[in-house]
């Protein structure tokens, strides 16, 4: 008999005393949790301070043009530790100047993906629509974006609408090829399938066409929102107006390296959230299959 069991009364049935459930204990739960998240966030910026260590003592030399990290926090502290201050229609904190950009980047991208991933699905399913369309693609493709800044300008005669179709036309290409790719890539299974379902072409672009080509959309994507946010700031150089790549412009002009610097921090950093919540949306929609 185990050690946990005892005997009944005569004339009852055995009973059985079962061991308490082990509950895992709330330092045994963290620990893993704390030992992922030190081995993410410690080597980065281990590199980050021997990077801003070395920066330092290579510029800290009288023949240095270059401000080190010291002098610009020294002289740009303010757009680091108020990012959100309204001083005049200029005169305001990095913080809305990136909100601007990226109002600009949201209108721009969310056009070229609606785009992108409809007119992609025709090329990758329609063989007469990739012969013809796909040779015009690939030339109108390798133009640089700020080639295009003078005809947005001429058609718009507004600088806001023309740094949109900037970011629009810069950003379309990827997304577009990647759908037409990952449409012709679809299983003839699934088409076969949709064939005895008898679906239509709404069912079939909205139940065979999207789910499995959604790797290869949300790649374009991601690939689209990192060129569509270093096209804003270009173009925004030349067009003027309150966004980031006018202050770096107008931060030159006015030799104010460290402005520069931490305004190239701030848009770094964007960038990286943008992939990353592109990646995390195509985990969840993809169910982890697309490539991070």
């Amino acid at each position: 008999m185990p050690p946990a069991a005892h005997a009944a009364p005569q004339g009852g049935a055995e009973v059985i005393k079962l061991a308490p459930a082990k509950t895992r204990s709330l330092a045994a739960w963290l620990k893993p949790k704390a030992i992922g998240f030190v081995a993410t966030v410690l080597p980065p910026l281990i590199m980050l301070a021997l990077i801003m260590l070395v920066w330092e003592i290579l510029c800290s030399g009288r023949g240095a043009t270059l401000p080190p990290p010291s002098q610009v926090w020294k002289e740009a502290s303010d757009l680091i530790l108020d990012p959100f201050f309204v001083n005049g229609s200029q005169d305001i904190g990095l913080g809305w100047r990136v909100l601007t950009s990226l109002q600009r980047v949201a209108i721009g991208f969310g056009l070229s993906a609606v785009v992108g991933i409809l007119v992609g699905a025709l090329v990758g399913q329609s063989t007469w629509a990739m012969r013809g369309l796909d040779p015009i693609f690939q030339v109108l493709r390798t133009v640089p974006p700020l080639a295009w800044l003078p005809i947005s300008l001429a058609a718009f005669r507004d600088a806001n609408p023309s740094a949109i179709f900037v970011i629009f036309i810069t950003a379309i290409w990827p997304i577009l090829i990647n759908t037409s790719v990952g449409i012709r890539n679809i299983p003839q299974d699934y088409r076969n399938v949709a064939a005895v379902l008898r679906l239509n072409h709404f069912e079939f672009f909205w139940k065979i066409m999207l789910p499995s080509a959604a790797p290869y959309i949300f790649t374009g994507l991601r690939i689209g929102v990192g060129l569509a946010w270093l096209a804003i700031v270009a173009a925004e150089m030349l067009t003027g107006g309150v966004g980031i790549g006018f202050f770096i412009w107008d931060a030159w002009n006015s030799s104010k390296l460290p402005d520069i610097i931490v305004a190239l921090v701030y848009i770094g950093l964007i960038g990286f959230v943008l992939d990353r919540l592109i990646s995390g949306l195509a985990t969840i929609v993809t169910r982890g299959t697309a490539a991070n």
